[in-house]
């Protein structure tokens, strides 16, 4: 870990590699992850990262140089982020997931399993690489793809296994491929009747619980 600093209260277990060296050519600068992480086993965060406290990452993550990532971030097993990417605070990404360099993730975004996000709009050209925005508190379904530079927009949804090729508006639900608008996310019901808006519910408790503490 001689390229690597990690703050205290982290648990980290074996097999696992930080500050690993890219190949790119870029000055390296030690990566630095904050406090209470939990690193599991065969996780690699190349050098050049900067991570908040409260990291907690799956098994076989891998997390590329010069990102900038905040607290609370959750990847979960056989995920990894690629280069240079932003990503806020309360980020959550589960299996299997792809984020591709250049993109942009804000607060409390949730990606499910199996997403793929692409940021080159020509292959093999790098010239113009630029993945997606993707704004507060948006969720992204079960094995959808995201294609290079679109935004999708605030505490929308993103039906499982859509192909996103243009903007989503905010609070706004799109399924589709290629995706399209549907309804309002605050339309949305819960189908076991257990809440009554449940999008719209969970926005109204984190903001709750952020003004509380």
């Amino acid at each position: 870990m001689r390229n690597a600093i990690v703050g205290e209260g982290s648990q980290i277990d074996e097999n696992v590699l930080l500050g690993y060296p890219t190949g790119r050519k870029i000055e390296i600068i030690k990566t630095v992850i904050g406090a209470r992480a939990r690193i599991r086993s065969n996780t690699v965060i190349y050098t050049n990262v900067v991570i908040g406290d409260d990291l907690e990452t799956g098994h076989n993550v891998v997390i590329r140089e010069e990102n900038v990532i905040g607290d609370g971030f959750c990847v979960w097993n056989n995920s990894a982020v690629d280069y240079g990417c932003r990503i806020g605070n309360g980020v959550r990404i589960h299996n299997n997931v792809y984020v591709a360099q250049y993109t942009v993730i804000e607060d409390d975004v949730f990606l499910a399993p199996g997403v793929i996000i692409a940021n080159d709009p020509h292959p093999i050209c790098a010239k113009c690489m630029r993945g997606p925005t993707i704004k507060k508190g948006a969720r992204i379904g079960v094995n959808a793809t995201l294609l290079p530079g679109i935004i999708v927009g605030e505490y929308s949804l993103v039906g499982a296994g859509s192909v996103v090729t243009v903007d989503v508006p905010s609070h706004t639900v799109v399924y589709g491929v290629p995706a399209r608008p549907a309804k309002a996310i605050d339309e949305l019901e819960c189908p076991l009747n257990l809440v009554d808006r449940p999008y719209l519910e969970g926005r109204d408790v984190r903001t709750r619980e952020r003004k509380a503490m």
